[in-house]
């Protein structure tokens, strides 16, 4: 199992400067990715951009939601990251969280894995190259994106229930999730994805897993601290599902916190839970997050891949 970092939001509020010094510190102590996501401050793309610059470490979305995004634009935007970044860009994409779809956007959030798999039989010629002429039920797409030196990224798409599970084991080269713990990985996420893989011809896909995680000697005040910040997430039918499958009360129960022995059996748990890359997302102050990013550090060299 590799160990990734999360960089720029999830971790707070920082400037470019401040994020840039992330991927470096990333970089230098081995990572094997650095991902941003998409939320109301920075864009994911444009940062990852920004941070080509940095060689030695992969670069991914985790995630961006696709509805405010049409395909043609988007096949565009990430084949630019990929010239510009040597490419290293991991496409990670999600349909979002309907009720801010539907509430901040204005825009349909009904038949999610419906509208996916029309948007991905759009998005991957597009991203191969090809010239598209689709008419569909939710989307319409005419044309073509072209950039020279740009190959085809990954496509992980974020799936929690059965049914987009199957789609992206079907249609794309992996998952990404968030807020899911090691009990519904091995259960659920991971066999889901893997049988609808195999299913469909395709090679075993990648399963990224993103957690809040820190090192420290005050457990029970991390999730305390955590349960009240992310207290809505823990309301969001998506995440909500997430966390009653895994047996547990809000957001709080489920980051990774203790000392450096209690977060190295957490994530041993998460390899054998069939995880392929681990994606660290430092939480707490700029202390708990350099003790974290530290001992995380120190394992990506040591940690046996299954």
């Amino acid at each position: 199992m590799d160990i990734a970092i999360a960089v720029g939001d999830v971790r707070g509020p920082a400037s470019a400067a401040e994020i840039t010094s992330q991927i470096r510190t990333a970089a230098d102590a081995g990572f094997s990715s650095a991902w941003a996501s998409q939320a109301f401050g920075w864009d994911p793309l444009v940062l990852l951009t920004a941070a080509g610059a940095i060689p030695g470490i992969g670069l991914g979305t985790a995630v961006l939601p696709v509805p405010q995004r049409h395909p043609l634009v988007l096949a565009g935007q990430a084949l630019s990251v990929q010239a510009a970044t040597g490419n290293r860009l991991t496409l990670g994409i999600g349909a979002g969280i309907a009720t801010m779809v539907e509430t901040a956007f204005g825009l349909p959030g009904d038949r999610p894995v419906h509208r996916m798999r029309e948007y991905l039989t759009v998005l991957k010629p597009l991203l191969r190259g090809e010239t598209v002429d689709h008419h569909g039920d939710t989307i319409t797409a005419v044309g073509a994106a072209h950039v020279p030196g740009a190959t085809p990224p990954p496509v992980l798409l974020a799936a929690l229930g059965p049914a987009m599970l199957r789609l992206a084991g079907e249609l794309a080269e992996g998952t990404v999730t968030w807020m899911t713990g090691p009990k519904t990985l091995a259960g659920h996420i991971v066999p889901s994805i893997t049988n609808a893989a195999a299913a469909a011809g395709r090679p075993a896909p990648r399963v990224v897993a993103g957690l809040l995680i820190c090192v420290t000697d005050d457990e029970a005040a991390v999730r305390a601290r955590v349960a009240g910040q992310f207290a809505l997430a823990g309301q969001v039918p998506e995440y909500r599902a997430m966390l009653d499958r895994e047996g547990m009360t809000g957001p709080g129960d489920l980051v990774i916190a203790g000392d450096e022995d209690k977060v190295a059996r957490r994530l041993d748990r998460l390899r054998d839970a069939g995880v392929t890359e681990f994606m660290a997302a430092p939480y707490g102050t700029a202390e708990e997050q350099d003790r974290t990013t530290t001992v995380l550090a120190g394992m990506t060299s040591r940690r046996p891949n299954p």
